[in-house]
């Protein structure tokens, strides 16, 4: 099933933040950035702390992936500009799974962690974040690293092999 209205998905374990404000929803011309986030979505606090890094007149939504799943099928974002963005790649797997088509992820930040391993300066993958990431592209998804949108399209698939994954 086609993901109506958004226009760019995005794994990235910040949020919403100083790039994605700025950089990438300009450059975009979102007019929502929607958060798939458990437990986030369900602290008031969390969600008002987000809510305040997004750029005045771009709406939030910061919903339960069970949420987030019934909106995106009910076509509750057709005709709007929406970035998609999620902590982890496994999220991404699971809305393919509940048949919801994916083109295009780009992973924009992944923090360094005990488990992880740095493939660009801004990316660090642990195992079950490359297994994720291998059944989206094998899915035939294109997954590109990119920090900041004039930053080069890169295939992911790049770093992984420089950094032997």
């Amino acid at each position: 099933m086609e993901m109506e209205g958004i226009v760019h998905v995005r794994v990235d374990d910040r949020l919403i933040h100083g790039q994605v404000a700025t950089r990438w929803s300009t450059g975009l011309k979102v007019n929502r950035i929607m958060v798939i986030d458990d437990i986030i979505a369900n602290s008031d606090h969390e969600k008002a702390v987000l809510r305040m890094a997004a750029p005045s007149g771009v709406n939030t939504s910061i919903l339960t992936f069970e949420k987030a799943t019934a909106n995106i099928k009910a076509g509750n974002y057709k005709g709007q500009r929406v970035l998609l963005i999620v902590k982890k790649p496994e999220i991404l797997v699971r809305l393919q799974e509940e048949g919801l088509e994916l083109t295009q992820v780009n992973v924009g930040n992944l923090s360094n962690r005990f488990d992880s391993v740095q493939i660009k300066k801004s990316v660090s993958i642990t195992p079950s974040e490359k297994e994720a990431i291998k059944t989206l592209i094998d899915s035939g998804i294109k997954v590109t690293a990119q920090m900041v949108p004039d930053e080069p399209e890169t295939n992911i698939v790049e770093f992984m092999k420089k950094a032997k994954l």
